[in-house]
């Protein structure tokens, strides 16, 4: 498969509505949708995500024929693609990754990864993979409950235009999903384990029903995060908000 053929919009409320619209009409895609501009911007947990001129916003609706739980690891797929085309641009190991899929550089938090997913009438699901990137500028403190940055702000660093940045991003999005194909999970954890932070150190995980503090000890083969308590206690972590060192 080639990279999907990418659409760029001068105002949408949100790519993930977009894709969503599209799919729910039988339209799966593969197609990557940008936005200069959203409206209606959202994170993880129904969160406001603000977008800001020279910031990226993009979906890639696209089909997959896999279980939920196996499709879901396209976020892992996602991050690391992301960080690499970061990387290439600013230099390596300027950004790393923060489990499941955030981005941060210089202390802060440069982007976020959205994944949605609904059946197909066929079987199967639709996936809408949904990026954003402070290539420009970061939102306010008070707008967000992580440190934010602007990779504009990284020392010699000149942000590229958002379409530019989605072109370099989708190959190797494309790269990574045919390696999963290929060859499953296991290279797509070991690349993010390498571009990760936070694995070794204090963690704490906010679950729907409790906090657990302990120590982030690594990712599992599902990518999963295995979290050892304070008592010893080791619990799999596969959705929450988690929090490294004093992030």
């Amino acid at each position: 498969m080639g990279v999907p053929t990418i659409e760029s919009h001068a105002v949408l409320d949100s790519t993930n509505a977009e894709a969503r619209r599209r799919a729910e009409a039988g339209v799966f895609g593969p197609v990557w949708i940008q936005a200069r501009e959203q409206t209606a911007g959202r994170g993880r947990r129904g969160r406001a995500w603000r977008g800001g001129e020279g910031n990226l916003a993009a979906t890639l609706l696209t089909p997959i024929d896999l279980p939920p739980a196996e499709a879901a690891q396209v976020s892992f797929v996602a991050a690391v693609a992301l960080c690499e085309t970061v990387n290439a641009l600013a230099g390596p190991g300027v950004s790393r990754l923060r489990w499941p899929n955030d981005l941060y550089a210089a202390g802060g938090k440069a982007a976020g990864i959205l994944v949605e997913s609904g059946s197909r009438p066929g079987g199967g699901l639709w996936l809408a993979v949904g990026i954003g990137v402070n290539l420009a500028e970061a939102p306010p403190r008070d707008q967000v409950e992580r440190p934010a940055t602007a990779l504009a702000g990284l020392p010699g660093f000149a942000p590229p235009a958002p379409e530019a940045f989605l072109a370099g991003l989708a190959e190797r999005f494309e790269a990574w999903r045919a390696t999963w194909s290929r060859e499953g999970f296991s290279p797509v954890g070991q690349a993010w384990t390498r571009l990760s932070e936070g694995l070794g150190g204090p963690c704490t995980a906010r679950l729907p029903d409790r906090t657990l503090s302990g120590t982030a000890e690594a990712l599992e083969s599902d990518g999963a995060l295995r979290l050892r308590l304070d008592d010893g206690e080791v619990v799999r972590v596969t959705a929450g908000d988690v929090f490294f060192g004093d992030a």
